[in-house]
């Protein structure tokens, strides 16, 4: 059972690998990017690692923030967890360079957003 007192962080592991993100691919054009096999890892782990926090957010909290797609984020952890052998280099890159910082973006809004206490205690929304 998911926890909706783990929300919080695991939305703050969100923003915190997306940054992760951000600061491996700044300045980085796609045809070095492909070729630099630490960046390309580094960033795959990230990425795996944000769609992880996301899919392990409570169903609640998905549910009630239905303006992130949260099916695409997890997909894109499962293919690379999974699918690794499948993976494009452009399709990675676009997450980076333009998904990543989206999804950051919102989810900055619902960390800043949200209250957080009342969050954990409310009984209205079932956990699933």
């Amino acid at each position: 059972m998911r926890e909706k007192a783990r929300d919080k962080g695991r939305l703050e592991d969100i923003i915190e690998y997306s940054h992760n993100v951000m600061k491996l691919i700044e300045g980085i054009p796609f045809n070095e990017f492909q070729k630099d096999i630490r960046t390309y890892y580094a960033v795959m782990k990230n990425v795996e690692i944000v769609g992880e926090a996301a899919y392990m957010l409570t169903p609640a909290f998905k549910e009630t923030h239905p303006m992130t797609p949260w099916s695409v984020v997890q997909g894109m952890r499962h293919v690379l967890v999974h699918g690794y052998a499948s993976i494009k280099p452009d399709t990675l890159y676009e997450t980076a360079t333009t998904g990543i910082p989206e999804l950051c973006e919102q989810i900055e809004k619902y960390l800043a957003n949200t209250d957080w206490e009342q969050w954990e205690k409310d009984d209205n929304i079932e956990q699933k």
